[in-house]
């Protein structure tokens, strides 16, 4: 009987360092992409791909993400009675997403700790992880796509595309040979991979990038793994040791724009172009952007 993804784990309990100020007291996955948080667009993207259980690895500092999930009795209420319905449908939408379930984090120790702490909740069954940073805009969502190939497959599928030049050197990147004839050529049979490698050192132009489905193997690969670079427990490192134990681990380059939310300039362009394509403010916002004077701001900066 051929396997089948339900649970979607989103780790969560970083710092987020790069957005201080704006992250001392609220958590980066709940920065505003327009108006609905970072974490929310990939919560949205599991739903749509067939996920019915989201697991979130929370930390300190995060019960923000819980409470957006959760029941506002309070502000359902006034919007009830104030009679604005519209918004009352858009929170009552949110609480009546899904079932979440979250695990605490004491410590950041890396992606693959976090994913580890996942276990008891994921159980025997392959799972998916999603990193929130990663806004993915795409007709068919990109875990979707990637579930596709996993169905065939059963084996852990990485999701990755292609980056040149110095800035793969910021990535974990793919040693890997493309599968021909099968995955509409999409997918690549991965042999190594190799964590934020000089430009000059890089195997391939096949950065990974966050989204994974990954088959239950990998917490007794995990459990066995050493620490790694700066004493975290480095998801990369468990994904070669299954490599190493024999498995099978593909690669996909998914159709469909990524934006790094987790930086500033990918934030701030993500944020433009989520906006540009709202029927409620494209118009109005597209007007705006033709009155602004680029070419002034940049002599300016």
């Amino acid at each position: 009987m051929k396997m089948r993804v339900r649970k979607a784990v989103f780790p969560a309990a970083g710092l987020g360092t790069r957005f201080l100020p704006a992250t001392k007291a609220q958590p980066k996955e709940m920065l505003p992409l327009v108006d609905k948080p970072i974490i929310q667009y990939g919560v949205e993207e599991a739903l749509a791909s067939g996920c019915d259980q989201i697991i979130i690895i929370t930390g300190r500092g995060k019960t923000a993400i819980e409470d957006h999930f959760d029941v506002s009795y309070e502000l359902e209420k006034m919007l009830e009675e104030r009679g604005k319905t519209e918004l009352l449908s858009i929170v009552r939408q949110i609480s009546d997403m899904i079932h979440v379930a979250y695990v605490r984090q004491k410590e950041a120790m890396g992606l693959g700790h976090a994913v580890l702490m996942a276990r008891e909740l994921v159980g025997n069954e392959p799972f998916a992880v999603l990193l929130a940073d990663d806004v993915i805009d795409a007709e068919k969502p990109c875990l979707k796509q990637m579930m596709e190939v996993f169905e065939e497959s059963q084996c852990s599928i990485i999701a990755t595309q292609e980056v040149n030049g110095p800035a793969i050197s910021s990535y974990g990147v793919l040693d890997a040979q493309r599968i021909e004839g099968k995955f509409q050529n999409r997918a690549f049979d991965v042999r190594n991979l190799v964590e934020k490698p000089r430009q000059e050192d890089a195997p391939s132009n096949l950065a990974i990038i966050g989204r994974y489905i990954l088959t239950p193997t990998i917490f007794e690969t995990l459990e066995r793994t050493p620490l790694g670079a700066g004493g975290e427990l480095q998801l990369t490192d468990g994904l070669r040791g299954l490599l190493s134990g024999g498995e099978k681990i593909y690669g996909y380059t998914f159709e469909g724009k990524r934006h790094d939310a987790g930086d500033k300039l990918g934030f701030l362009k993500a944020t433009v172009e989520f906006a540009l394509k709202r029927a409620d403010l494209g118009p109005a916002f597209a007007e705006y952007l033709r009155t602004l004077k680029v070419e002034g701001a940049f002599e300016a900066a």
